[in-house]
């Protein structure tokens, strides 16, 4: 199955490594990714694609616990 994660994340020397590392650690392919910033903004916006089997609310708890993710939010791909 493919899960959309929206991230909020922190702009710190790396949390994008945290976070795509955290993913295949738990056994989430990532399929794809597109990073935004705004400059009136600390945060980069992430949109995830990721492929698994398993459920993506574990991988959705498991980033939420990360100090640089600020907000993440989980949608089912069709």
């Amino acid at each position: 199955m493919h899960f959309q994660l929206e991230i909020a994340l922190r702009q710190s020397e790396g949390a994008l490594a945290r976070v795509l590392g955290m993913a295949q650690r738990r056994g989430y392919a990532p399929i794809a990714l597109q990073a935004e910033t705004d400059p009136r903004s600390p945060a980069w916006w992430l949109s995830m694609t990721v492929e698994s089997e398993r459920s993506a609310q574990s991988l959705k708890s498991q980033l939420d616990k990360l100090h640089d993710c600020l907000a993440v939010e989980l949608t089912p791909c069709r």
